[in-house]
């Protein structure tokens, strides 16, 4: 009888042991099943803080819109001043790269692009003082930096011939000042840079690369490009009312296409030079009105720069 009631038990005693490892392994297999933690964004707490923070920054996006002088909504969140430190800086790079082919103020070129750029100014109504600066160079081009720095590279001049079509390439440089186009293409990249942290912190690096790659062919280009053609259309406003012909605006973008490399609009920051001068011809008219409003004198058929100095 003993014998019977010690084995009886020890049988007790193993199974309750059993019982306790199956419940055991169970529990470990209910939430670590062979070892696998579950996905972030499979949690409460994923989708919640998604969710507060979509609701934010949606809120934060639409309290820093704004129309930009043609009336198109845009986002901006850098003030004046930190685009002014930030072109501060570009510009102290700038000086530095091109020192040795500074022209000096006192020279014939260079007296002639200030005068056309003062004279546009302003009749731009822009406050401030500005900084102009040719560049000894073959290059037809010029760029403006934030703060009123204007950069013209003498290779322009070949191509420009007249007053009134270098006005237009110096109008359409401070349209683009005047429309804060530095700071409305800076407030997106610091958007676009968020959201590339997040990406990649919450799905994958290589999800994170292929957005960057997407956003720039879709967002960041296509806004570059609307971009300039607003500063063509502004710009002609302001050298219509600085009493230049915007007509001219026309011939001299059908003399920088003869000497264009073609490029994909879809993958140009700017237009086409085709579709420009198209925009360009439905944007005169408009101008014209300006320059009339402006009781400007008939347009001056003086000699040109170069013919003055026998070029």
């Amino acid at each position: 009888m003993y014998f019977m009631r010690h084995r009886m038990a020890q049988i007790w005693r193993h199974s309750a042991v059993s019982r306790t490892q199956a419940r055991m392994f169970n529990k470990r297999t209910t939430y670590q099943r062979f070892g696998d933690k579950q996905a972030v964004w499979q949690t409460r707490r994923f989708w919640y803080t998604t969710g507060t923070g979509t609701v934010c920054g949606a809120v934060y996006y639409r309290s820093h819109l704004e129309d930009s002088p043609t009336g198109r909504r845009r986002f901006i969140n850098v003030t004046p001043s930190e685009e002014s430190q930030l072109g501060a800086s570009a510009y102290l790079q700038t000086l530095n790269t091109y020192k040795a082919q500074l022209i000096p103020r006192t020279s014939p070129i260079s007296q002639y692009v200030h005068k056309v750029a003062l004279r546009i100014i302003r009749a731009s109504n822009l406050p401030g003082s500005w900084e102009i600066h040719v560049i000894n160079s073959r290059e037809q081009n010029a760029f403006v930096l934030p703060g009123n720095k204007i950069f013209v590279f003498s290779g322009l001049l070949n191509v420009a011939q007249t007053e009134d079509a270098l006005a237009t390439v110096l109008a359409h440089e401070i349209a683009h000042v005047y429309a804060r186009h530095s700071a409305e293409k800076l407030s997106a990249a610091k958007a676009l840079q968020i959201l590339y942290m997040l990406v990649s912190l919450f799905v994958d690096a290589g999800a994170a690369d292929i957005g960057r790659s997407m956003a720039t062919l879709l967002v960041e280009l296509p806004n570059s490009r609307q971009c300039e053609q607003e500063a063509d259309e502004i710009g002609l406003e302001f050298m219509a009312r600085a009493c230049y012909d915007p007509q001219e605006a026309v011939g001299l973008w059908q003399r920088m296409q003869e000497n264009e490399q073609m490029v994909p609009q879809l993958l140009s920051t700017h237009p086409s030079t085709a579709k420009r001068i198209e925009n360009i011809q439905n944007m005169v008219p408009n101008a014209l009105l300006k320059r009339e409003a402006a009781n400007c004198p008939s347009r001056d058929h003086t000699q040109t720069f170069f013919k003055q100095l026998g070029l």
